[in-house]
């Protein structure tokens, strides 16, 4: 059974509703579409309506800023040893 795989396909039937419907009333039908499947899941999971507030408590608090580098002005200067006398150079 061939499919909309073919992107000619695809093409066709966009055409024909641009035909059908125009241009103005294609994204109103998409909204309603969209809205329609959601309540046919809701309803199918029997969950109730959705809580505004649930979607901004879902969202994770920002992360903490990184610790910069120290830089050479912070930086500690460190102790070297001094060269001893005693050595013999090379």
């Amino acid at each position: 059974m061939p499919g909309l795989d073919n992107p000619w396909h695809i093409a066709v039937v966009v055409v024909v509703l641009l035909l059908l419907f125009g241009a103005k009333r294609l994204p109103e039908i998409g909204k309603s579409l969209g809205s329609g499947i959601r309540e046919f899941k809701r309803s199918v999971t029997g969950q109730s309506e959705p809580d505004p507030t649930a979607a901004t408590a879902a969202i994770a608090p920002a992360p903490a800023p990184m610790p910069q580098p120290a830089t050479m002005a912070q930086a500690q200067p460190t102790e070297t040893p001094a060269p001893s006398s005693s050595s013999p150079a090379l």
